[in-house]
């Protein structure tokens, strides 16, 4: 009975491994550890081996520089310049010599550690900085990255880590993108530039239309059009849409100058023959387009509750004044008062303030002038002028005496555009004002004795403005 068993489990035995050898079983394959070749890699240990040393008049953080100012045209991301920065640091000048190779051996942990990131990280951003090649490695047998310096002489005796030798072979791509990068940049800056002009033209003329009654198109129309284009220019936005942008803006700009050689003409006309009448012939002397074009010289005729007009010590001092002369003299006509307004608006008239218009005089104003300029969803105005100017006073160290002085001389507008030409003569390149506040006093007096002409200082700053384009 033993002798049974022992054979049927020896000839089960041998049926089992008959049928199993008869079994196609998978065939497993192994894999070598390593980095996998390929010919980028190949490549640049090509490089790494010919390396014969940086120009005599490149240093190595000049290649760093390089990548820095580059940056993303080149495929560098922020986090892939920090690693090489960081790598670059553990390298030296000798390094970088003909002979020797720039190769980082600090371990992957160490490297994780120090930058905050894991290990894993550190090795995506190793493998992205050599597909753009600025790096290879010199593996050991195992990937453990270690070397030796010489304590003599300090080069490497033998190194395995990142190999930072391809990076100098980009030097001249680098070079050359580099010069690309700079031609789209400076194309981009003057895109931008001339978009800022537009802006100030359009807002310009628009302030002006908004003072006729009935254009076609409309002024909501063609204010609602400059507001959709009118949107803040990021860097982030690619020359092609700043360039669309500038195409709009010269587009619209066309429009409203086309509407306002129509209509502005007309209207000039209109208020022309509406005034000739009632002209005395004093007015008629000295300008017939004041009350249509020079409305704003007359601001200070009205009771407004703004800092911008006068001080309250002037303010209570002219009401004084105005309650002792109408006490001391109550039989005074309408006839005296009607004069009195008459020629202080004689004095304004001489300065040729009527002639000179918004647009003119936001042109003839200096970039330090147009920096305080309200930021508003709105065509420019002169008030906005007036704010500016008032704003800019205190840096020239005009006092508010003199201002409220200059308001009740000129009136607002007077005195903003007296300040925009005391700011011009600070910035003047031959002799330039070195106490602007005493200039702008001197030509407030000017204007008492019918020396002060606005508008041909105006007209002489957009003349030369014009010379130097």
């Amino acid at each position: 009975m033993r002798a049974y068993s022992q054979g049927f489990v020896e000839g089960l035995l041998i049926d089992t491994m008959h049928h199993i050898s008869h079994v196609n079983l998978p065939q497993v394959h192994q894999y070598r550890g390593g980095r996998i070749s390929s010919p980028k890699l190949r490549k640049s240990l090509e490089q790494a081996q010919d390396f014969c040393g940086l120009e005599e008049d490149v240093n190595r953080y000049d290649l760093l520089l390089l990548v820095k100012r580059i940056g993303k045209a080149a495929g560098f991301t922020t986090k892939m310049i920090n690693l090489l920065d960081y790598y670059m640091a553990f390298t030296r000048d000798l390094d970088w010599e003909e002979g020797s190779s720039p190769i980082v051996y600090q371990s992957l942990s160490r490297t994780a550690l120090d930058l905050g990131v894991s290990e894993r990280q550190i090795q995506k951003l190793e493998k992205a900085l050599f597909e753009v090649g600025a790096i290879t490695w010199n593996d050991s047998g195992n990937h453990r990255r270690y070397g030796q310096r010489c304590q003599e002489t300090g080069r490497i005796k033998y190194a395995y880590g990142v190999d930072l030798t391809p990076l100098a072979y980009l030097k001249s791509a680098l070079e050359r993108k580099l010069e690309e990068k700079k031609e789209h940049d400076n194309a981009w800056m003057e895109t931008k530039r001339q978009i800022s002009w537009y802006r100030a033209q359009i807002r310009a003329v628009l302030a002006e239309l908004e003072l006729i009654e009935e254009i076609d198109p409309p002024y909501y129309e063609l204010e609602a059009a400059y507001n959709d284009i009118a949107i803040q220019i990021r860097t982030t936005m690619s020359l092609e849409r700043v360039g669309e942008l500038l195409e709009e803006h010269k587009e619209l700009h066309s429009l409203v100058v086309s509407v306002l050689d129509e209509y502005g003409s007309c209207e000039e006309q209109s208020t022309e023959a509406n005034n000739a009448p009632m002209a005395s012939k004093e007015t008629k002397k000295s300008s017939s387009k004041s009350d249509s074009l020079g409305t704003h010289y007359k601001s200070t005729n009205k009771k407004q509750s703004n800092k911008l007009d006068t001080s309250k010590t002037a303010s209570k001092g002219f009401q004084e004044r105005r309650s002792r002369s109408s006490g001391d003299k109550p039989q005074r006509t309408e006839q005296g008062v009607s004069s009195g307004v008459q020629k202080e608006e004689n004095l304004i008239l001489k300065t040729g303030l009527q002639h000179i218009t918004l647009k003119q005089a936001l042109n003839a104003a200096s970039d330090r002038f147009k920096d305080h300029m309200p930021l508003e969803p709105r065509p420019m105005n002169w008030n906005d002028f007036v704010e500016a100017a008032y704003s800019l006073k205190g840096n020239l160290h005009i006092s508010q005496n003199s201002w409220s002085h200059a308001c009740v001389t000129l009136g607002r507008t007077g005195a903003a555009i007296c300040l925009l030409l005391t700011d011009q003569a600070t910035n003047r390149a031959d002799d330039p004002v070195t106490k602007p506040a005493g200039y702008f006093n001197a030509m407030i007096n000017r204007a008492k004795t019918g020396e002060l002409h606005l508008h041909n200082s105006i007209f002489g700053i957009l003349k030369k403005e014009g010379e130097s384009v």
